[in-house]
This record gives C-alpha cells, sequence and structure tokens, in this order.
C-alpha cells in the first residue's frame, strides 16, 4: 500500500514549514502497517518562497500556474503513484489519531473515501456556530471539507478529480459525485467525527463581516455562478496571509 499525501499551497511560506513537519511526524500510523508514505506540495504560482520551504522539508514539490485551489490539488495529484489519496490544506493540521482512523478506513475495504469534521482555534462564537452547523451537515450528508480529503486513487480519477470550473465548493462538489459513485459499488464516504482536522482562523482576522455578507450575497443572487468567478472568490485568492 502506498499513501500520498498532497498539500496546495499559495504564497504559505510562513506557515508551510511548521504544517509540514508536523505532517511529517503523524506517519506512524501508516509506517508500521509497512505502508509507502510520499509527500506532494503543489506550488499553485506563488510569489514568496513556498516551492523553497517545501523543498527544504523533503517534499516533491509540482507547479500548478493557474492560481485556484482545484487545480493545485488535481495537479498534486496527477504527480502522485500512492493508491490512496489524502489532501491537507498548508493552514490545517491533522491528528496522529485522524491518520489512524484514516488507515483504518482504508483497511475496511469498504470506503472509498471522506473527510472529517473540522475545528477551529478560535473565541468567536461565530465561527463556533458556523462549524456546529457545516459539522452537522458534514456527517448527515457526507459532505467532506476541503482542509481534509482522503480519497482512493482509482475512485478520485473516475469521478474526474475536483472540479476545474469551481474557485470554492469544490469540496462539496466532489462530495456528491463521491457519493453516487460509492452508492453505485456498495460501499462508503465516511466523515471521521472522533478527531476534528484543526484548521486556521487566519480568514477570521483577514476579512471583515461585511466582505463575507457581500461574497454570500453575489453567490446566492448569481445562483452560484460566482464560485466560477476569482474575483468573486477574493478570500481564497487575493493574497491576503
Amino acid at each position: 500500500m502506498r499513501i500520498s499525501i498532497v498539500v496546495p499551497a499559495f504564497n504559505e511560506e510562513r506557515i508551510l514549514g511548521e504544517t509540514l513537519h508536523w505532517i511529517q511526524s503523524l506517519y506512524l500510523a501508516f509506517l508500521w502497517r509497512r505502508w509507502a508514505i510520499e509527500l506532494i506540495v503543489c506550488d499553485n504560482n506563488s510569489t514568496d518562497r513556498t516551492p523553497d520551504v517545501a523543498r527544504s522539508e523533503g517534499a516533491t514539490v509540482v507547479f500548478e500556474p493557474i492560481n485556484q485551489i482545484a487545480r493545485a490539488r488535481n495537479r498534486g495529484a496527477r504527480a502522485a503513484t500512492g493508491d490512496w489519496l489524502i489532501f491537507v490544506d498548508a493552514d490545517s493540521r491533522p491528528s496522529a489519531g485522524l491518520f489512524e482512523a484514516v488507515a483504518g478506513q482504508i483497511e475496511s475495504g469498504a470506503c472509498v473515501g471522506g473527510g472529517a469534521t473540522v475545528s477551529m482555534d478560535t473565541t468567536s462564537s461565530a465561527a463556533h456556530a458556523a462549524l456546529y452547523l457545516w459539522n452537522l451537515l458534514s456527517r448527515s450528508l457526507h459532505l467532506v471539507a476541503g482542509a481534509f480529503v482522503f480519497c482512493q486513487t482509482s475512485a478520485f480519477w473516475e469521478i474526474g478529480g475536483f472540479s476545474n470550473e469551481l474557485f470554492v465548493c469544490e469540496d462539496i462538489d466532489i462530495s456528491l459525485r463521491l457519493n453516487r459513485l460509492a452508492q453505485a459499488h456498495g460501499k462508503r464516504i465516511e466523515i471521521l467525527e472522533r478527531y476534528p482536522i484543526v484548521t486556521s482562523p487566519r480568514k477570521l482576522h483577514l476579512y471583515t463581516t461585511g466582505e463575507y455578507f457581500c461574497f454570500v450575497a453575489k453567490m446566492l443572487l448569481s445562483r452560484g455562478k460566482s464560485l466560477k468567478d476569482q474575483r468573486a472568490c477574493f478570500g481564497w485568492y487575493d493574497g491576503r496571509r
């Protein structure tokens, strides 16, 4: 068995080294099973030292010139040689327990992919309320959060990977397609609850409530078409860090 861990990164030189070092410290869940592991970073057209930091941590670095999270994940997946893919965002931290739970799902043979519930280190009551709602929907509808996605490589490519049309909500889109594939094969999508992925609260500090309101309003008024417009999805692509 071979596991490919893919980290998309756009201008993440300040935190990427720590994230990669953290991920590497969790390899034991796979190594004791004698599974091989590779770590791939997709430099998504960064203007800082992101690729240099990735190489210094021993990661294989690939380049995606179009600044888009879906394309960055797909480019990393194309370079992967693993039987299973694990996507981890550069500002998120899995735990040893989460990797162990993923390994257990792989061994079960009944799962084609999944994700984890999400946690955030913040005192914001609004953020906690939003996360509670998301985690409820995630568990009920088997929706993966982009911060942490695992998937059998053959299943990933059978459904065409992440949508290159979407700049945001590509995780919900792939969840729907992966669920249909799982049902067709009599398998399941698993949302792991016991060990949530911890993601950064930085967007809470970088953007105002008004900016988020404008994003949601555009999405609703355009009936989702704004999700295909990079400019409308500024919170993911304007480079603020």
